[in-house]
């Protein structure tokens, strides 16, 4: 169910191969031990075009997607996990970080459900 979205600088998977970095993410929401086995998904937006306050600086941030439920040390705990994962893998980036954002389950609907 979470989806983990990652708008970056086209550069960033120069640095480091896009699937790298999928399985990164992956395995650091995985740590947190708040998904079922096999639920996350990560993708990554790669652009060209951008600007970070007039400059060209690298950037990542990362949009995380989750049915409601957890609560806030625990979405605390999974950012944290994400961002030191992404921090480590790419410590020259100045701009790295991660919101989380609530599915409301009296809302959400997937295929199966109809």
């Amino acid at each position: 169910m979470p989806h983990f979205i990652l708008d970056c600088s086209e550069h960033i998977i120069e640095i480091k191969s896009p699937v790298e970095i999928i399985q990164a993410v992956y395995k650091a929401a995985e740590s947190t031990e708040l998904f079922a086995e096999g639920d996350i998904k990560v993708r990554i937006n790669p652009f060209k075009y951008y600007t970070i306050g007039n400059t060209q600086d690298d950037f990542i941030h990362v949009f995380g997607n989750i049915m409601e439920g957890r609560n806030e040390d625990q979405k605390a705990n999974l950012s944290r996990e994400i961002v030191s994962t992404l921090k480590s893998m790419f410590p020259e980036v100045p701009i790295l970080s991660m919101n989380i954002r609530e599915f409301e389950k009296s809302t959400y609907i997937k295929k199966s459900m109809v």
